[in-house]
């Protein structure tokens, strides 16, 4: 067991290191403030760097080419790129490499997987929602980064069977949206006519997957909090008023302590529910386990990053500092793969005698 945990250890720590080529934590924003608000909205250079790293396939099974690894290392290496803001899909490709692992659609995977195609699933058809409907012809909506797509994923419900049918992108009806934090979603009106059966049930890989999909953003929302609590601390060290480093009231002190238990608590959320999908969880205590870790995360994240912005007082309200560039983010992916309450809802329903 010992070695079992070591060799976890390393895994993750291997891939925290591997994440600085390409979203370093002390890394200026340069690259992220150039791709905002022009579309695709990331760089498809650094998604097949992505490729190239084997993070697309990080969760995928061996034997359809990813890599096997577990949540432990999907969080680590998300909360990383949130703290350095990678604008690329990852997680939505993370998504549709399970489908296509499951579909065993060896071609379509491949270029996912090393980076050279972006495929990404068109599952969500209302607002604040984790179900997946199938409704053949409904439009599917808050896609993110859409416009960088080659070929779209459609869960589509036939009977008790959910089946899979991939689109290309070129010639799709899609219409995209600007985000604040200057990335793009997209609603794609999808003719099934023009696209391809490859899998006749996925029911079930799909709710994994998406569960999958929202540990990793709460691992994103991990890592952007935790960035900007630091830039807070590196701001309360140097600012000074009436003569003194603001760091030194204790006021000041107090309010940053309650933003360190709140990153804390958030981490050892996220971390239990890597480790108990790690450890093979399905059905309700899967689904409890990352409801109740994206609820802390949204919730506390979204906390502390708004006591960021008022600790850096009037300039942390100002775009050219890179503190608000975190707000933005999390306010962008708080209600992706379920909002906080949706997920408190889920969470009590599962297990209510287990609430924080």
């Amino acid at each position: 067991m010992s070695q079992a945990l070591d060799d976890r250890s390393e895994s993750i720590r291997m891939i925290r290191d591997s994440a600085g080529a390409v979203a370093p934590r002390d890394g200026d924003t340069k690259r992220v403030r150039a791709l905002r608000f022009v579309e695709p909205g990331f760089s498809r250079d650094v998604f097949a760097e992505m490729g190239a790293l084997g993070w697309i396939g990080l969760a995928a099974p061996e034997a359809a080419g990813g890599s096997g690894l577990g949540m432990s290392e999907a969080v680590a290496l998300t909360e990383e790129l949130g703290a350095g803001l990678a604008p690329e899909p990852l997680i939505p490709a993370m998504l549709s490499a399970r489908l296509l692992a499951a579909a065993e659609d060896k071609a379509l995977l491949g270029g996912l997987l090393d980076g050279s195609k972006v495929v990404l699933t068109a599952w969500q058809e209302k607002a604040d929602s984790i179900a997946v409907p199938g409704t053949g012809d409904a439009p599917r909506m808050f896609i993110p980064q859409a416009g960088g797509a080659d070929a779209f994923l459609l869960p589509v419900r036939e009977g008790n069977r959910i089946a899979l049918v991939a689109l290309e992108a070129a010639g799709s009806d899609l219409v995209l949206e600007k985000t604040m934090d200057g990335g793009f979603v997209g609603t794609l009106r999808a003719d099934l006519s023009r696209g391809s059966r490859i899998a006749d049930d996925v029911g079930a890989v799909v709710e994994q997957a998406i569960d999958e999909a929202a540990l990793a953003t709460a691992g994103h929302m991990l890592g952007l909090m935790e960035k900007a609590f630091e830039l807070t601390l590196g701001y309360l060290k140097t600012r000074q008023q009436f003569g003194r480093i603001i760091g030194t009231f204790q006021s000041l002190q107090h309010r940053a302590a309650d933003l360190k238990i709140h990153v804390s608590l958030t981490r050892a959320a996220v971390e239990s529910a890597a480790a108990v999908l790690d450890d093979g969880a399905t059905g309700a205590v899967r689904q409890a386990a990352v409801s109740k870790a994206k609820h802390r995360a949204v919730e506390s994240g979204m906390y502390v990053l708004r006591q960021c912005i008022q600790l850096h007082g009037g300039i942390g309200y100002t775009d050219e500092y890179d503190v608000g560039l975190y707000l933005r983010r999390g306010m962008v992916i708080m209600n992706q793969y379920g909002a906080a309450a949706l997920h408190r809802r889920r969470f009590m329903a599962l297990a209510p005698e287990d609430v924080e």
